[in-house]
């Protein structure tokens, strides 16, 4: 049997404060989210002045970027070159730039997905968080 490493409640709260001092430190409004590798939601901070919708679309990207093992720009970017058979693709709603997988050994064990600013800086905000991991 295989074993695997697994986001732990520390682990979490180390992405978000990461994530929200960067989000903080450029004056970005967003909602950050991590959820674990079957893209089950395991800790959100949504930062004053985000806009609320941003509280639905940051999970989602998490939940994508999980669950494709990928950064959620892929499939943003196979729609937008025409590919929009992506948009029937089940269980998977956040397809657009800001989540990113967390990979640890090798192994996707979660993703962090941010939204409220420009999709680049979501990714920007969601990378400093998992570094923490590493720090």
């Amino acid at each position: 049997m295989k074993t695997k490493p697994v986001l732990s409640l520390a682990d979490v709260k180390a992405i978000l404060s990461a994530a929200e001092q960067h989000a903080g430190k450029n004056k970005w409004a967003v909602t950050i989210s991590v959820v674990d590798d079957g893209g089950h939601l395991l800790g959100m901070l949504r930062l004053d002045g985000a806009a609320p919708i941003s509280a639905h679309i940051a999970p989602a990207k998490a939940h994508t970027a999980a669950l494709g093992q990928r950064e959620s720009k892929g499939y943003e970017d196979a729609i937008n070159q025409g590919r929009t058979a992506f948009l029937s693709v089940p269980a998977i709603q956040g397809m657009l730039e800001g989540g990113v997988p967390i990979v640890v050994d090798g192994q996707v064990v979660g993703a962090v997905g941010v939204s409220g600013v420009k999709s680049s800086e979501d990714v920007e905000i969601a990378r400093a968080g998992i570094a923490a991991l590493q720090a």
